[in-house]
C-alpha cells in the first residue's frame, strides 16, 4: 500500500482531496439553504410571511 504515494505526490493529493471536500461541503450548504425546510438564517415559511405583509392596506373613510 506504501508503494501507492511513489505514484502521487502526497502533497498534492491531500491539498486536491481537501479542495474537493471543501467545495463538496458549501454545495450541499447552499443546496440546503435554497430549500424552505431546512433554511436556517431565514426560518421555514419565510416566503409566506413575506407574502402576507405586502398585501395593501384597506382604504379609511373620511
Amino acid at each position: 500500500m506504501w508503494r501507492v504515494w511513489f505514484l502521487f505526490d502526497p502533497r498534492r493529493a491531500l491539498v486536491g482531496l481537501a479542495v474537493f471536500l471543501l467545495v463538496l461541503a458549501l454545495l450541499i450548504h447552499f443546496i440546503l439553504l435554497s430549500t424552505d425546510r431546512f433554511n436556517w438564517l431565514e426560518g421555514p415559511h419565510a416566503h409566506a410571511a413575506v407574502a402576507e405583509t405586502s398585501q395593501p392596506l384597506p382604504a379609511t373613510v373620511k
